[in-house]
């Protein structure tokens, strides 16, 4: 058996085809299917290019594909194209056999590995998802426009509120500031709107992509980056704590919490203060580095809805290559 898997994020879309003996037959790399934020006609291009494209490099065709799972960044939250995005796979597959689904169940199964516990996704988005003897509840993800705490996103935002503050006197200049300067070369400070507004159109993506030079001043010491990172780790497990309340852990179970996504890339400075701030809550909380990519998670979790899952000596076998946060 094939199980395709689809992980769509806010900057790309990740495909992976994986069989039941836990081999992966191809991996693909597209451009993003968010559509709220390139339309859905290119979503629909990136996931039917996508799905040609992989099968096409390991050799099989779609009608090959045993049974898909497609994770799709804001799929659930606007009620009206629901069934629209589940017409996204169907130029190339079967309607009866795939599903579309939010894409935080891709990072959740990826992450535990398909078991009960609660996963939180910092990447270009924030959202957190669990689930607990059969029950699935989120929490987070309304958007960038008021919410995604924790995010790259909101990190970027974030870091450009403090480069304006730098900028103007009312925080000391500090290496946050220089390497903003390095990385945008402008005539003056003020051009960073420019950029912003202009250049970026306010560019999700771009803002995002800020997160990583914060990063960087926050591992080389800037306090200002370091407490914007601290504040993230805040709001990630204020979500998994609301996710302990709705699926009902009781107070002294063992709750299992991973985590995927870019802004965990930023190793001990995003991880400590995430472990720091759970462990002020109310869960018996205990931390699992992620299992696999968001990628191969989309297709375990194929084989599990399928009613065929992976066998633990096929989870053993697949190559994962070590855990990229992406």
């Amino acid at each position: 058996m094939i199980f395709l898997g689809v992980d769509g994020g806010g900057t790309k879309t990740a495909f992976v085809l994986l069989n039941s003996e836990g081999e992966v037959l191809a991996r693909h790399e597209a451009a993003t299917c968010y559509y709220l934020s390139v339309g859905m006609e290119s979503a629909r291009s990136v996931i039917a290019n996508g799905i040609s494209e992989i099968c096409y490099r390991a050799g099989i065709t779609p009608a090959d594909i045993t049974y898909s799972f497609l994770g799709l960044p804001a799929y659930g939250e606007v009620s009206a194209d629901t069934a629209t995005l589940d017409a996204l796979p169907q130029p190339v597959l079967d309607v009866a056999r795939y599903r579309c689904n939010n894409d935080m169940i891709c990072g959740w199964a990826a992450s535990l590995g398909c078991k009960d516990g609660i996963n939180v996704v910092s990447g270009t988005g924030s959202i957190a998802y669990g689930e607990r003897l059969g029950r699935s509840a989120r929490c987070g993800g309304w958007g960038e426009l008021f919410s995604d705490e924790g995010s790259a996103y909101w990190i970027g935002c974030q870091s450009l509120n403090l480069f304006s503050r730098m900028a103007d006197g009312r925080l000391k200049k500090d290496l946050f500031y220089d390497l903003i300067r390095e990385n945008f070369p402008c005539n003056n400070d003020l051009d960073i709107c420019d950029l912003v507004f202009n250049q970026w159109k306010g560019d999700r993506g771009k803002i995002a992509s800020l997160a990583p030079i914060a990063c960087e001043a926050a591992v080389a010491g800037d306090k200002h980056s370091r407490e914007i990172f601290f504040h993230a780790a805040k709001e990630l497990a204020l979500m998994v704590d609301a996710l302990r309340e709705s699926l009902q852990f009781t107070q002294d179970e063992r709750i299992r919490v991973s985590y995927s996504g870019g802004v965990f890339k930023c190793g001990d400075v995003i991880l400590e203060a995430f472990a720091y701030e759970l462990s002020k809550l109310n869960g018996n909380y205990h931390i699992s580095l992620p299992e696999y990519h968001p990628g191969l998670g989309a297709a375990i979790y194929a084989a599990k809805i399928n009613g065929t899952p992976l066998s633990a000596q096929a989870l053993k076998k697949i190559s994962f290559g070590g855990y990229d946060g992406q």
